[in-house]
């Protein structure tokens, strides 16, 4: 089992700028990737970010050039940093991992999620 600790979030006016962090714990054998994603109200939660273990990146267009992820893997947490914030990221953001065990299994685990808000 691999648990998501989430940190960061809150409230912010448009254009600034704010800060999540992730941390996974537990039994960790590999971990594929991490990454978030969000979900506002009345809509499916989406992928904003994600990096592979390998360094590759995806990013939703709706934030490519405002959010920056990274990661730093022999501590297993990842980070989104989000700048020029519009009150269209308001959402739940959700900490995303894909660990792969010693029977080279794959599961996903998702964090309990952390209210990012942005008023106009």
């Amino acid at each position: 089992q691999v648990q998501l600790v989430e940190s960061g979030g809150g409230l912010v006016q448009a254009g600034g700028s704010l800060r999540l962090s992730c941390a996974a714990s537990g039994t960790i054998v590999s971990i594929v990737s991490m990454g978030w994603y969000r979900q506002a109200p009345g809509k499916q939660r989406e992928l904003v970010a994600r990096m592979k273990t390998n360094g590759s990146r995806n990013y939703a267009d709706s934030v490519k050039g405002r959010f920056t992820i990274s990661r730093d893997n022999a501590k297993n947490t990842v980070a989104l940093q989000m700048n020029s914030l519009q009150p269209e990221d308001t959402a739940v953001y959700y900490c995303h991992t894909v660990h792969r065990d010693s029977w080279l299994d794959e599961y996903e685990y998702w964090g309990q999620g952390t209210q990012v808000t942005v008023s106009s």
